[in-house]
């Protein structure tokens, strides 16, 4: 077995040898996605995180190539995740009228909510691999609603362009069926392009108004006093490429979404905290009802508790209170194994931040599949922020040492 072993080790490497030499040989492949004029997060040419770049190095300062072959090689001794977990997909209503929202998790980044007539989808990805050519992650749990089960959806919200939020295929199926409106940040809408499937690339602080689906009668039948719902790309912390050599040709983002009434969604994409200050831009545009924020992916080394390209729980869990937010669900976990954690360590982390931060408001993990039910916003006055070194000493427990 171990000679099996190794010969697969090196079969693997000698595919991520082939990829490579496919991605840096032919200049083609370092596609210019975007061309515009240089700004304060643009230099002409790629991309950049103004806030401080700390997304370039692999998340355990080795060599990106040893850090690459161990991943691939499974040399790297991450706790084992289950080959595969139960889930019971949903069947969510056809609409939801008025100020009432439900919130359905399908999996990683993808998110389902349904308020004021609009069905909405975040990073939405169906199929079972995340990675080009069929290969990379697969999935351990299947998506919480079947495609079939989806309602007609109005807005789709993709935050950047690699394979584990924007699925190529997906995006395609969704556009032959329902044609949806397709949001994103700069670049972006090039990449999805090559689906046959158009898209709206605005920079950060742009914004356009949702266009209803006018086939019920619930989603079109607003009273004209009432703002009409619109979608704005909002700054967060990360970076992007589908090659190896097209690093930060598109950029990257969160969005609000305003509603008419109840209050604003918020969804984080993927990303670190940088500054955090975006968090607080975000909540300018008005009260957060419910924010979208990624807990995993966060561990690539025993202890870690972030990297510069993704938040760790605790780091979320300041997100959620720089937003204010009333409700807060966490995603990017525990659907396709990215990094080093065990499967259960972002929600059991998670719950341990909430309680060591006495932050109010409720942000949990939820089931693949569940759907909750979110009420409206409070336009609540921030807490205070506890410090980071009280929080850390608050975890400092066997139970949460313990987590993988």
């Amino acid at each position: 077995m171990t000679l099996l072993r190794y010969l697969l080790a090196v079969l693997l490497w000698l595919l991520i040898l082939a990829l490579l030499a496919i991605a840096i040989v032919p200049s083609f492949l370092d596609r210019r996605y975007y061309d515009g004029s240089a700004s304060e997060h643009y230099d002409g040419e790629r991309f950049f995180n103004p806030d401080g770049e700390d997304t370039a190095s692999t998340p355990t300062r080795r060599s990106r190539g040893a850090f690459l072959f161990a991943q691939a090689t499974g040399n790297d001794g991450r706790p084992p995740w289950p080959a595969r977990v139960a889930v019971t997909p949903a069947k969510p209503p056809r609409r939801v009228a008025g100020d009432r929202m439900l919130v359905t998790w399908v999996g990683h980044a993808t998110v389902l909510v349904q308020t004021a007539g609009l069905n909405i989808l975040t990073d939405p990805i169906w199929s079972d691999t995340a990675g080009p050519f069929g290969f990379g992650p697969s999935r351990v749990a299947e998506p919480g609603i079947r495609f079939d089960d989806l309602p007609p959806i109005d807005l789709v919200v993709v935050s950047h362009n690699h394979y584990d939020h924007m699925d190529l295929a997906t995006l395609k199926r969704l556009w032959d069926r329902d044609r949806p409106q397709i949001v994103t940040s700069l670049g972006n809408d090039s990449v999805i392009a090559q689906a046959g499937v158009p898209a709206a690339a605005l920079d950060w602080g742009g914004r356009t108004e949702i266009v209803p689906r006018c086939d019920d009668s619930d989603a079109c039948a607003r009273d004209p006093r009432i703002s009409a719902p619109e979608v704005i790309v909002t700054r967060n912390h990360h970076w992007s490429s589908r090659w190896f050599t097209d690093r930060n040709r598109a950029l990257w983002s969160s969005f609000v979404v305003k509603l008419p009434s109840g209050g604003n969604l918020f969804f984080a994409g993927d990303t670190g905290a940088g500054d955090y200050a975006w968090a607080d831009e975000a909540r300018g545009y008005g009260p957060i009802r419910l924010a979208l924020l990624p807990i995993g992916a966060f561990r690539f080394q025993p202890g870690q508790m972030s990297t510069g390209s993704h938040v760790g729980p605790v780091e979320a869990v300041e997100l959620f209170r720089r937003l204010g937010a009333t409700r807060g669900i966490a995603v990017h976990w525990g659907t396709f194994r990215l990094s080093y954690e065990a499967r259960d360590t972002p929600p059991r982390l998670l719950k341990a931040a909430m309680a060591c931060a006495r932050v109010p408001g409720r942000f949990d993990a939820i089931a693949i599949g569940r759907t909750v039910e979110v009420p409206a916003a409070t336009d609540a006055t921030l807490p205070p922020p506890r410090p980071r070194g009280e929080i850390d000493r608050c975890l400092d427990t066997p139970a949460v040492r313990a987590l993988k």
